[in-house]
């Protein structure tokens, strides 16, 4: 294998564990649509009002999850 390709399987393996741990960390980021207005929160559809929202790979995962629960029914 070439070893241009390994570093770079590598570095991917690396950057999906690294997203994959800060996930389970911390599953909540903050919402893009209320960070930058200083008034008070309002509802909006990505956090309804909390300010918060759920990390895109923590959607994948409870999706993957749903799907393998769900397999078997």
């Amino acid at each position: 294998m070439d070893p241009f390709a390994l570093l770079l399987a590598a570095a991917l393996a690396a950057v999906t564990l690294g997203y994959a741990a800060v996930c389970s960390a911390a599953p909540f980021a903050p919402c893009r649509a209320c960070r930058t207005k200083p008034r008070k929160r309002r509802l909006c559809r990505p956090c309804d009002g909390t300010g918060l929202r759920l990390r895109m790979g923590w959607r994948v995962w409870n999706h993957v999850r749903r799907l393998h629960r769900d397999h078997g029914r």
